[in-house]
């Protein structure tokens, strides 16, 4: 997660003692901000929008073309094997080449690893394919986790150790470092 520091201030403020002093180290930090539930199902919206169209565009004019069957109640009709192939090799490999999908893309977040490298092909597998596999499945209701958790994870963010954030927007987070002159004398190697 990319972090921008600002340099220290450094206030001295005088403690009820004539002796003692109390040292304030001041940081401020800017980190970029968690994308949310509302923004990230607008976003998967978007992407079920699209990958709906390239069915109805693509895939059933060729089943209707070649006379197959489209209305096969099983889950291994070829239909259903062909879309869901599709579905997972468009999040697989648009979070992988770019980060995010169009969906994505449109409201201006994106999913970075949670150590800040680049995304590596195990941590996408894991959140795009294993990860969506257990949040679809029931329903999509473990997406909700996202609203709840501090950092705004997922299911899926959280096995495969990534965020969702925005681009452009930061949050701004002060570290406050307390130093009394009595412990800072302490800490001083005497020297004889």
């Amino acid at each position: 997660m990319s972090e921008f520091v600002q340099p220290e201030e450094q206030h001295v403020q005088a403690n009820t003692s004539a002796t003692q002093q109390v040292i304030v180290h001041r940081t401020a930090q800017y980190g970029q901000k968690a994308a949310g539930f509302w923004i990230r199902f607008w976003a998967y919206t978007v992407d079920i929008l699209i990958l709906a169209s390239i069915g109805m565009l693509l895939i059933k004019p060729i089943f209707r073309l070649f006379s197959l069957e489209l209305n096969n109640p099983v889950w291994y009709a070829p239909f259903t094997i062909i879309t869901a192939v599709i579905f997972y090799a468009y999040f697989v490999l648009m979070t992988k080449f770019c980060n995010q999908t169009v969906g994505k893309m449109i409201f201006g977040i994106r999913v970075i690893s949670k150590d800040g490298e680049k995304l590596k092909w195990s941590n996408v597998i894991f959140r795009e394919w294993i990860g969506r596999l257990i949040c679809v499945i029931p329903l999509n209701i473990p997406y909700i986790v996202v609203a709840f958790t501090p950092k705004k994870q997922g299911v899926h963010d959280f096995i495969a150790d990534t965020l969702v954030v925005h681009e452009a927007v930061y949050d701004l987070s002060e570290k406050v470092k307390y130093e009394s002159s009595a412990a800072k004398e302490l800490q001083e190697p005497n020297v004889f």
